[in-house]
């Protein structure tokens, strides 16, 4: 296995590895450490398990190997998806050394652990994420959790995998659309913490839509460091881990108000980047660098026509808001994020404009 990359995510006793490799679902990674008992239950959905199943089934061949299918798609991410995933436990009969394999996206991976994370007080869960956008931010960290409809991801719990397992050769199967929406978060990671790497995206972006394998190995995995680092200092975002929230305030309300699934997550992130750019009064130069990478990744470059009444609402329910105060993540340039407090309301106002439309309050 030539080309596998490893990484740690530093917890202590809870560190894992992040594997990251071209067909390692067909090379036979070895997972038996991570398999602690007799069960293993693997939770997918109806895109994804007739593509990877199989093989996953066959690396955890030294358990007991069950399956659960889930609807795809964020209007899926809800309390009754989990609830299917407990009963699933339940009916197989699984002890607290059972191990849930999250196969799948963004969603899979947030009720998968988040199921686990409830089940006899919790038992241990690896991913394996089978989407850009899984792979470079939603499988690293441990933020498990589903939606509710005053807000995205409002029902949840921090809760660490053993193992993310990354296959790059899944991304061949990805619609362009959802590749286009992972390419979000891999340019927030160098918007927010390296801005030789955000450089590298502006020269390498085609290379990365042509889905280059090298080019492809070497933004999971930068984008794989820099969380790795930030959640080994700030396990439970009560400092830096905030700064990964770049363009989310904005993008969470942006889903909220069209309803969960109308936009993919990394679409309403990337305008919600650029409405936070403009928030913070980042320079004519480096908005316009954004955009135009934003832009060239296939992604909106402004808000749907939601209604500037409607996304304030939906604003004061993120959870990061705290005594009807928004706390935004905001760039002195690119490279360098901070977290606020601290802004122009009347600014604000103007930029949530930008969203009016047919659905204001």
């Amino acid at each position: 296995m030539a080309d596998l990359q490893t990484l740690k995510v530093e917890l202590g006793d809870r560190s894992y590895p992040i594997a990251i490799g071209r067909d390692l679902l067909r090379s036979g990674f070895d997972i038996r450490p991570y398999l602690p008992g007799g069960d293993c239950l693997i939770v997918s959905n109806e895109i994804v398990a007739p593509l990877y199943l199989q093989r996953v089934t066959a690396l955890a061949k030294y358990c007991n190997v069950h399956s659960v299918q889930l609807p795809d798609g964020e209007s899926s991410k809800t309390l009754a998806a989990v609830q299917t995933v407990i009963d699933e436990l339940v009916r197989i009969g699984a002890r607290r050394d059972a191990t849930v394999i999250a196969l799948g996206g963004g969603v899979t991976g947030d009720i998968a652990g988040f199921a686990a994370s409830c089940y006899m007080r919790g038992i241990s869960y690896i991913q394996v994420p089978t989407t850009l956008l899984a792979q470079v931010d939603s499988s690293v960290g441990g933020k498990t959790g589903v939606n509710h409809g005053g807000g995205k991801n409002l029902i949840g719990a921090f809760y660490q995998p053993e193992l993310v397992l990354i296959d790059t050769a899944t991304l061949g199967t990805l619609p362009e659309r959802e590749f286009s929406a992972g390419l979000a978060e891999v340019i927030k990671h160098g918007a927010i913490a390296d801005a030789e790497f955000f450089d590298w995206l502006e020269s390498n972006m085609q290379s990365l839509l042509k889905r280059d394998d090298e080019a492809l190995a070497t933004a999971i995995r930068r984008c794989c460091e820099i969380k790795a680092n930030i959640v080994a200092e700030d396990e439970r975002e009560t400092g830096d881990r905030a700064l990964l929230n770049f363009g989310h305030t904005f993008g969470h309300a942006i889903e909220t108000s069209l309803g969960y699934g109308e936009w993919l997550h990394g679409e309403a992130v990337a305008a919600g980047m650029l409405m936070a750019a403009r928030l913070g009064g980042l320079n004519r130069s480096d908005q316009d660098r954004l955009r135009q990478l934003i832009a060239a990744a296939g992604l909106p470059v402004e808000p749907p026509p939601v209604g500037a009444g409607r996304m304030r609402q939906a604003m004061q329910l993120d959870k990061k808001a705290s005594f009807n105060t928004l706390k935004f993540v905001l760039l002195r340039e690119l490279g360098d994020a901070y977290t606020t407090t601290e802004y122009s309301d009347s600014l604000l106002s103007e930029i949530l404009q930008s969203a009016g439309g047919k659905h204001d309050l």
